[in-house]
């Protein structure tokens, strides 16, 4: 059935075990009534425009399971997006991931609704700070993270994503590598190595996620005492402490698909909480224990939003890029595409 048929009583079905603690992630049948409208009114949009919605994870769910046509993390996003033949991509997320969609995809109009379209890891590292450490470290291969802007990313040799990031260091024959921007994924990038037997030469930049920076260690001990079966769950954005003793680690897809296809009934999961959202709506069976962290960027993509781009967007909510950076950054990730 197409979205733009849906009726409240279909939204409220895929949205009435999502109980994260706030209001704003809680659904009733009435808040279903409310939003139907407004959804309606962009699926309709979305077909007379010839445009598809691209939803992260950490995207409000009501936008997920209302409006979206695909939903996951930024690279699997980017990549969905080159197999469509809409000449407009909505990307309901953040800046970094509309670039990344448009070096992808030069050929389309990729628009961001987001108020607040930053992200705390991504506005931590410029294109001028990389070209000044490259002149420190000349001999090093420098690997960004795909949490980064394009211009950053024309500036080095491999994009990786939390998906790969590790096969990738492993792969390339430098064995000296500079990784940015995030701080904890580049020590967790050099305790695996060492684990591994792999010698490398690992420098890593000063960069961190504000959501994934906020967990440590009395996270999990809290929870593996009042849920001694529970599985630990986490991102590699987390310290090393919480790597060291999770379960599973991997990316926001990686993450849902372990808990989908294990046994455990019982998760702890350190991540941002749309994950968490969704685990309680595709898996209702499982259960989600401790607490959960919003990205205030990510949950700044509005419904309303939504709408206003597709009927009249603002220069901001353009993503524009000039075509010598978006080559340069663009044969940074076919390097990933080589390595991975």
């Amino acid at each position: 059935m197409l979205k733009t048929q849906m009726t409240a009583s279909q939204l409220y079905n895929k949205l009435k075990n999502i109980k994260l603690g706030a209001s704003v992630c809680q659904y009733s049948l009435r808040k279903c009534e409310e939003l139907i409208p407004i959804i309606t009114e962009i699926n309709e949009l979305k077909e007379k425009n010839n445009a598809v919605i691209l939803a992260h994870s950490y995207i409000t769910p009501e936008i997920i399971y209302g409006v979206s046509d695909f939903v996951g993390d930024s690279y699997k996003l980017s990549r969905d997006a080159m197999n469509t033949s809409a000449s407009t991509i909505v990307f309901v997320a953040v800046r970094f991931m509309g670039e990344t969609a448009k070096i992808l995809n030069p050929e389309k109009e990729v628009l961001i609704p987001a108020v607040l379209d930053g992200c705390t890891l991504a506005d931590s590292i410029t294109p001028e700070i990389v070209k000044d450490l490259r002149l420190q470290y000349r001999d090093y291969t420098f690997i960004c993270y795909i949490n980064t802007s394009a211009q950053v990313k024309a500036e080095c040799d491999i994009t990786v994503t939390s998906a790969n990031v590790y096969k990738v260091a492993a792969s390339i024959p430098n064995d000296k590598i500079y990784f940015l921007p995030d701080k904890f994924m580049g020590q967790n990038l050099k305790n695996y190595m060492e684990r591994q037997g792999i010698k490398k030469d690992i420098k890593f930049y000063s960069g961190t996620c504000y959501v994934h920076e906020e967990y440590g260690m009395d996270d999990i001990l809290k929870v593996k005492f009042e849920y001694p079966e529970a599985k630990i769950v986490s991102h590699p954005e987390c310290n090393s402490a919480i790597i060291d003793n999770s379960d599973f680690v991997g990316s926001t897809e990686q993450m849902l698909k372990y808990m989908k296809d294990t046994t455990s009934k019982q998760f702890l999961m350190l991540t941002e909480c749309g994950l968490s959202a969704r685990l309680q709506s595709e898996f209702p069976d499982k259960q989600l224990v401790g607490s959960c962290t919003m990205c205030k960027y990510m949950k700044s993509n509005t419904l309303e939003d939504i709408l206003r781009s597709l009927k009249n967007p603002l220069s901001r909510d353009r993503v524009i890029l000039d075509e010598p950076t978006r080559l340069r950054a663009l044969k940074s990730i076919e390097a990933m595409f080589r390595y991975a």
